[in-house]
């Protein structure tokens, strides 16, 4: 008869920074292991981008489509050049308007012909990042096709028998995803409407074009 192991669950919140238990989640990252942590939209699942098999894990656990690419975690803005081939006038303008919060910029990628970027307004998530010492990426953490979690309970039930740990920071924010923005030289694209409405992007002059 198999057994089933719960996750470890670190207690971290921003009133509460446990950097001791921070920085055993971030080592089981560098390790090759998948972290559930919290962001202010949803809970995501932190893998090592460039571990091959560590991805390939996550891919399993979530029944995600191979083709579909992960989003980089950041966290600071500096770290977008990095990983950008180009980051537009426009991008650099938005970044500084919308950045950190709850949008998804996807830009020209270095390796890719397109990278998805994620900085988000969330004090545990960012020192968890920072602390990985790693690329890090980090889909929603729950099966793809499923609601994504907005607490840690959720993020346990859909996913908690295959992750390493889970850190535990409460409801999120937003309660919903972040809005998925495409901006490619001057021109920018909503390829998911989330957090920040299309009225907003388009109050603060960001020229969306249509599709």
């Amino acid at each position: 008869m198999s057994v089933t192991v719960s996750p470890p669950i670190f207690a971290v919140t921003p009133q509460a920074m446990d950097m001791t238990r921070l920085a055993e989640a971030a080592a089981m990252v560098r390790r090759g292991g998948l972290v559930v942590f919290p962001t202010e939209t949803v809970y995501g699942v932190a893998v090592h981008v460039h571990d091959a098999q560590a991805v390939e894990r996550l891919y399993q656990l979530k029944g995600r489509p191979q083709d579909k690419q992960l989003t980089i975690h950041l966290w600071e803005v500096q770290q977008v050049e990095s990983v950008a081939r180009e980051v537009s006038p426009l991008a650099r303008r938005v970044m500084a308007r919308f950045w950190p919060g709850p949008l998804t910029l996807v830009l020209p990628g270095r390796t890719t012909s397109t990278v998805g970027l994620r900085l988000p307004d969330h004090p545990v998530a960012r020192q968890f990042l920072a602390l990985c010492q790693v690329p890090v990426a980090a889909p929603s953490a729950n099966r793809s096709g499923d609601p994504p979690p907005t607490d840690a309970t959720s993020a346990i039930a859909a996913l908690g028998h295959g992750v390493d740990a889970v850190i535990d920071s409460g409801p999120t924010t937003y309660r919903g995803p972040s809005t998925v923005l495409q901006i490619l030289g001057e021109q920018a694209r909503v390829l998911r409407e989330g957090s920040i409405s299309v009225e907003t992007l388009r109050a603060h002059g960001v020229p969306l074009s249509c599709g």
